[in-house]
């Protein structure tokens, strides 16, 4: 198998969609909302920036000014890191519980600063620009399957649902899925995940999918499984293109290609297809394991990932279901069943019953069933294997190594907002806060080749925090020269500390 995980240009999708005809199948289009990130490297972005200024002494001032920029913004951010590092260090599931028992803290007392945790690492979500996974989202990365074939459920019993709970009652949220009182989901990033295989069992599976699936729309049986579809988010979705044409446009589209969809032919029956699906790029799931009350456990998981798949999501699920055999594969399994002994009878009864009808009817009958077991243990090996990818290959890091990540995470993104925004105000000359936000995602997309929403009130903030920024009599946004800019911020404590390593006399 062949596998790759990345952001796809436009170039690419749209020989995708040629690809995708011409493999005879049919297309999806996703639309998620893009998050306001700068997905480039800061050094990256400094030096590529530095490089565009012609004068030497500028470029020289400009990247004094980086420098004292993020040295600045981070000591912003020092304090609040780390009273959550300390809020932390009570909640670890590994040591946090001996922290608990050195404090002597009430369980009021515990639950307050449970919640004040929480508060904090929802701000830090925030400001690393992280989203958190809305129904509307899962259900559209549910609709589909892609190498995870199995069924995965969260054991309930082994989840706590008051912690949660208790946050959003106090900080309600928006469109928060079905299971926000179990476990979060935080998501940022989209890319592509490509598989090419020739999945002979998979589509051997499709096949009598839809065979299955005919029977039953046939016979009307159908009618008993059917279940109604949600249809607020397609509703939402239209009505927001109605009214908002700027949102869209800066939306994500992003492509599907299944197996379930493919045409049925021998050609596509014996070679190798590629299929693809999105991936995010980042996921962060956060949740509290189950406890009785005489012995509370405290401790909260706070999990990150990488590459994972939008229709394997059930992969980085906390207290997963060991997967058994679904009730549609039973339901298949004796209706079948039921039929052949049913056939089996009536040949038997016929005045001359012909043997060779009696084996095929049970070879048949056998053949099936022994389908649906070897499938299943197929799958379970697939799901076993997926499983032990997504721990060493996908996982990052959790806990206090996730939470470090974010904070770095946070004072780079502010970093960088603040840099390409008075780069532009210094080379382009004054601008309102919205020209503001269209000239600095068109430098981004003609020096880097990304497209970016970029968060310009956010930027504009920390701009007129630094002091580095006014504005004129009818609210355009105007830059001070950089000898000044590098004067206002003035000398930074990291600046004295290399001055006295590096002097002579120094330690």
């Amino acid at each position: 198998m062949e596998a790759e995980g990345r952001p796809a240009t436009a170039a690419e999708a749209a020989a995708m969609e040629k690809r995708e005809k011409k493999d005879g199948v049919v297309k999806e289009v996703i639309r998620l909302e893009r998050e306001s990130v700068i997905p480039i490297l800061k050094p990256k972005l400094v030096v590529k920036l530095a490089d565009l200024i012609e004068r030497g002494n500028d470029r020289n001032e400009f990247l004094k000014l980086c420098k004292r920029v993020e040295y600045t913004i981070r000591a912003w951010y020092l304090l609040q890191f780390e009273d959550l590092m300390q809020l932390y260090a009570l909640f670890d599931p590994v040591n946090g519980e001996k922290s608990l028992e050195q404090q002597g803290m009430t369980s009021d007392e515990i639950e307050r600063l449970e919640l004040t945790f929480l508060t904090y690492l929802f701000q830090i979500m925030e400001k690393s620009n992280f989203k958190l996974l809305s129904d509307e989202e899962y259900e559209v990365a549910q609709s589909g399957q892609y190498l995870l074939n199995l069924p995965i459920k969260v054991d309930e019993y082994k989840v706590d649902k008051k912690l949660l709970t208790r946050y959003f009652k106090e900080h309600p949220h928006d469109n928060l899925p079905e299971f926000a009182d179990k476990y979060i989901i935080f998501r940022r990033g989209i890319g592509i995940d490509r598989t090419s295989d020739y999945f002979f069992m998979e589509k051997v599976d499709v096949i009598i999918s839809r065979a299955w699936r005919s029977l039953l729309r046939i016979t009307r049986i159908d009618r008993l499984f059917s279940k109604k579809r949600r249809v607020i988010s397609k509703k939402d979705s239209k009505k927001t293109d109605e009214i908002n044409e700027e949102a869209e446009e800066s939306d994500l589209y992003v492509e599907r290609i299944r197996l379930e969809k493919m045409e049925l032919s021998i050609k596509n029956l014996l070679r190798k297809m590629t299929i693809q699906e999105p991936t995010f790029e980042r996921i962060i799931v956060v949740y509290r394991r189950a406890s009785t009350e005489s012995k509370p456990d405290r401790g909260i998981f706070v999990k990150h990932f990488k590459h994972i798949p939008m229709a394997d999501m059930e992969l980085v699920l906390p207290e997963k279901k060991n997967p058994s055999l679904t009730p549609m594969d039973w339901v298949q399994f004796l209706i079948s069943a039921v039929l052949g002994l049913v056939t089996l009878i009536g040949s038997l009864e016929m005045p001359k019953a012909d043997i060779w009808v009696v084996i095929a009817i049970l070879s048949g009958l056998f053949g099936y069933c022994a389908k649906i077991y070897f499938t299943f243990q197929a799958n379970m090996a697939a799901y076993q294997n997926l499983i032990t990818k997504s721990m060493y290959d996908k996982q990052l890091d959790s806990g206090k190594g996730t939470l470090l990540h974010l904070c770095d995470d946070v004072i780079q993104q502010e970093v960088k907002e603040v840099i390409v925004s008075y780069y532009i105000l210094m080379e382009q000359g004054k601008a309102t806060v919205q020209d503001l936000d269209l000239r600095c995602e068109q430098l981004i997309k003609e020096e880097f080749g990304v497209e970016c929403n970029f968060d310009v009130v956010d930027a504009v903030k920390k701009l007129e925090k630094l002091g580095i920024v006014s504005r004129d009599s009818i609210g355009r946004i105007v830059c001070v020269p950089l000898k000044r800019a590098n004067e206002i911020i003035g000398t930074t404590t990291e600046e004295l500390v290399m001055r006295a390593q590096q002097s002579p006399s120094g330690p």
